[in-house]
């Protein structure tokens, strides 16, 4: 997958295909995440509300899980989908885990669930400069 182009619409449709299965009867604000690999495959998430709300699982991580879950380790791109006029940026936490398996060039593209093309493109590093990194844990 290294130095392909990204299909963003395609990856936003994906993102918008799993908003879609999200269960958000608490806050009503429905979240699609579509993460690309470098094996080309794409991994879906979306979020799951819980009566404990700390218990909340961002689309974002469990796309990430989803990859990771299949023995992926190596994003290449990520399609966020949220509710609003303006696309919502992912939460900390969730920046958090990107910067697990991602350097910070990984491309970001935000989308609302009337768009069928990115409204807005970052990159992890713009959205999150100084993560907690695994080099930084002392043995």
């Amino acid at each position: 997958m290294s130095g392909a182009t990204i299909d963003w619409n395609a990856l936003v449709a994906e993102a918008q295909a799993a908003r879609a299965n999200a269960y958000a009867p608490y806050s009503k604000y429905q979240v699609g995440a579509a993460v690309l690999t470098a094996s080309g495959r794409i991994y879906r998430g979306c979020n799951v509300e819980n009566a404990s709300y700390g218990l909340t699982l961002c689309a974002e991580r469990s796309a990430l899980a989803q990859m990771v879950a299949a023995g992926e380790r190596e994003p290449v791109a990520i399609a966020i989908v949220t509710e609003g006029l303006e696309p919502g940026p992912p939460c900390g936490l969730c920046r958090q885990m990107m910067a697990e398996f991602a350097s910070d060039s990984l491309p970001i593209a935000l989308a609302t669930p009337q768009s069928t093309a990115p409204l807005r493109t970052t990159s992890l590093g713009k959205l999150f400069p100084e993560p907690f990194r695994k080099d930084l844990v002392v043995p």
